[in-house]
Order: structure tokens, then C-alpha cells, then sequence
């Protein structure tokens, strides 16, 4: 199981990288966790083809985490010409607020003849569910976005990819990310409590609990960003745009 770090920038593009998507491949399947506003501006910049994915996994409805789906459909119908379906995975509301997106960037955009197949799941917090090869079990986290937010767990089997989506401390963390092989943790802050988020110290004073193997921060705002360089790097990864990791 491969991770490449397609954005991990925060909503306001901080230390200019993208907004939150993370491709995750292995053998003949292909996911992300999340699809930013600006997630297909960054396949594009690492030459990689959108018509690859199989399934957009969404940890909750801002647009910074699911604003690039409505590109992410034209670019199949227009561009790469799709013909393999796509699954979109979300929280309760995800159909809705897609709906919407898609009729304020591109009016008419729910009208059209899709070339290839696309479905959108609903997922409830704190349930497991089978999705291709992968079992996703989902918790609510802290993090106001008009719908549930949620962190993620997806597991193959063999190897456990955690996701913490954006979200303030919360114990519901705990069994998400323990015994993960890769925790991505969002780190907006570096100090302090931010409302909806986490700061780097806090992730490490309970780094031991969460009992993650490996821990990657993203969705780095300006401070957390300028602080990079103290990050303890024998227990956390910084994570930039391109990065690639073996799970």
C-alpha cells in the first residue's frame, strides 16, 4: 500500500500547498481521502490522471475536503474520458451539499449525460462499512461544518491507514489511530487550542495514546507551518505536497 500527499495545505493554501487529498494505491485500486478545491491542480502538476480513482473517501464537507469533486466528475466526462465508475464515500449530507456545489460552479452540471458511472455512499459516525478492498469504520469528531465530520480508519487486511480529518482533540481519536501503520493527524496550530483544531503540541503529549506506528502532519496553517523545524521527527513526518510513503 503506497501514499502520495496530493495536498496538505489547510482552506487558505498556507505555505502555498493544496488543499487536503491523499492518493492511496494498491494493486489495481485506487482511493483518496478527501478531494480539495484545488486536488485536481495538483494531479495535474504531478502528472498523475484523476481517471485513475476508484473511490473518493471524504472526512467531512468543507470545501478545502470535498470543494474538487464537481472537477473531479467534469475532468472524467470531458478531459479523461472515464469509463471506470467512481464511488464517493461521505458523512451524512454529502449527496446534498454535492448537488448544490455542483449547481452554483456549474449550472446544469446535474443535467448531464455522464459518460461513466458515479455513486454517491453515506456513511453514519461510529459505523463499518465494505467499500472494493477496503473496510472504513468512521468517528465523529469535534469540527462545526454543517454536517457530521468525521475521522477515518481504512484497513485492507494487512496494513491500517488512519485519518484524523479536521477536528479539535477529541478522545473518539483513540481508536482510530491506535495500532494504525500511518496516522494522518491535521496539526493546524503549533501551540494553543484552536476552535475545530488540533496544535502540534497537543498531538504530542498524546502521541503515546494514540498508538499510532508512524504519524503525518497536515493541514498546516502559517504558524504551524513557520514551526516545522522543531517538529520531532523521529516520531512525526511533516507531510508536503508530492511526499510519497510505503504503508
Amino acid at each position: 500500500m503506497k501514499l502520495k500527499v496530493v495536498g496538505c495545505g489547510d482552506a487558505f493554501g498556507s505555505g502555498g500547498r493544496g488543499n487536503s487529498c491523499f492518493l492511496l494505491t494498491f494493486e489495481a485500486y485506487t482511493a483518496t481521502l478527501d478531494f480539495g478545491a484545488s486536488a485536481l491542480v495538483n494531479f495535474n502538476r504531478f502528472n498523475m490522471s484523476s481517471a485513475d480513482i476508484d473511490t473518493v473517501f471524504i472526512s467531512h464537507l468543507h470545501g478545502d475536503h470535498f470543494g474538487g469533486i464537481p472537477f473531479l466528475l467534469l475532468d472524467g466526462q470531458y478531459v479523461h474520458l472515464r469509463e471506470r465508475p467512481l464511488a464517493i464515500v461521505g458523512p451524512p449530507g454529502t449527496r446534498a451539499r454535492l448537488t448544490a456545489a455542483m449547481e452554483v460552479l456549474f449550472p446544469g452540471m446535474g443535467e448531464i449525460d455522464w459518460r461513466f458511472a458515479w455513486s454517491v455512499t453515506e456513511v453514519e459516525p461510529g459505523s463499518t462499512s465494505r467499500h472494493g478492498p477496503l473496510t472504513l469504520t468512521t468517528a465523529a469528531v469535534v469540527h462545526p461544518s454543517g454536517a457530521p465530520s468525521t475521522a477515518l480508519r481504512l484497513e485492507d487486511g494487512t496494513r491500517t491507514l488512519a485519518f484524523s480529518g479536521d477536528t479539535q482533540w477529541t478522545d473518539t481519536l483513540l481508536p482510530i489511530a491506535r495500532g494504525a501503520d500511518l496516522f494522518i493527524c491535521e496539526s493546524f496550530a503549533f501551540e494553543g487550542q484552536p476552535y475545530g483544531h488540533l496544535a502540534y503540541r497537543t498531538i504530542a503529549d498524546r502521541r503515546a495514546d494514540l498508538g499510532a506506528r508512524r504519524i503525518l502532519l497536515t493541514h498546516m496553517g502559517d504558524e504551524m507551518w513557520a514551526h516545522r523545524g522543531e517538529v520531532d521527527t523521529t516520531h512525526f513526518i511533516v507531510a508536503e505536497d508530492g511526499l510519497e510513503l510505503d504503508i
